[in-house]
């Protein structure tokens, strides 16, 4: 059974903290190898974040918290990591996140490459660290090959694996993975798999991220307008027909953004049934 992660972000209300916990009893069956939990720049949701990690943890999972490094000093991430450490937390996201709003200053640690490499010297090899990745290229980089060669930087910094953006395109995965590969990269590139279920939703998401939306598909979407269930029927199947791809084809996992629902991934996970 190839390993399968989920991706939750952080509750700040009572009732978003049922829908999670709803959502986590929901996935737990499905025997995650780990969860995410992602982090707001400048401490937004910091607070959250290490609540939610503990709860995860409270519940057998192996949590991984996202940790930026964008506007942050070596002090703050350095108090970050030894908490996360008592936590009992055995697995990092390190991302170089969006810098926050009204603050001016990039922090101590300007791009990923420095977050890995410095988690490293804090704490060793007690951390398992993944990053991000781009088959689509990162929307700031200057062009596909630097992109890569940012990348490998990660993985030369101490990076164990690696998380792609989401997209809906297989060819560009496997063609990114070849071309890091050629570069000397083998460390796991797990694909993202961003299951659908709003597509007004999903537009919004690729414009800030990158991710191409192929024209066949929002024109498939499109078509079904306000009909929720069409449009979860069909991209489920979609969503599916790209997972089985991509395993057939040699990914080493899948990892699920979930936006804390735990119907649109299930649903896509019930239609893989070498997945149960």
């Amino acid at each position: 059974m190839p390993p399968i992660s989920f991706e939750f972000f952080p509750p700040k209300t009572d009732e978003q903290r049922a829908t999670l916990e709803k959502t986590v009893a929901a996935l737990q069956p499905r025997r995650p190898q780990y969860v995410s939990m992602t982090f707001g720049a400048g401490g937004s949701t910091l607070s959250y974040t290490l609540e939610a990690v503990r709860d995860l943890l409270g519940h057998g999972l192996d949590a991984a918290p996202h940790l930026s490094c964008m506007g942050g000093s070596r002090a703050e991430i350095r108090e970050l990591i030894q908490s996360y450490r008592a936590l009992g937390v055995k697995r990092i996201v390190a991302l170089r996140g969006d810098l926050p709003s009204g603050m001016a200053s990039f922090g101590d640690l300007r791009y990923a490459s420095d977050l890995v490499e410095f988690i490293r010297a804090e704490s060793g090899d007690h951390f398992h660290i993944e990053v991000a990745c781009y088959p689509e290229v990162h929307p700031q980089a200057a062009d596909a090959h630097a992109d890569l060669l940012h990348f490998k930087r990660k993985i030369d910094a101490g990076a164990n694996g690696a998380i792609t953006q989401y997209f809906y395109n297989p060819d560009g995965y496997f063609r990114f993975v070849e071309a890091a590969q050629r570069l000397g990269v083998d460390a796991p590139i797990v694909p993202g798999i961003m299951p659908i279920s709003n597509f007004s939703q999903l537009k919004r998401f690729s414009e800030l991220c990158g991710a191409e939306i192929p024209r066949w598909l929002a024109k498939r979407l499109a078509a079904y307008a306000d009909d929720a269930d069409a449009i979860r029927e069909f991209s489920s199947d979609v969503v599916a027909d790209l997972c089985r791809t991509l395993l057939e084809r040699g990914a080493p996992g899948l990892h699920f953004y979930t936006l804390n629902r735990a119907r649109p991934t299930l649903s896509v996970l019930d239609r893989l049934g070498a997945l149960d």
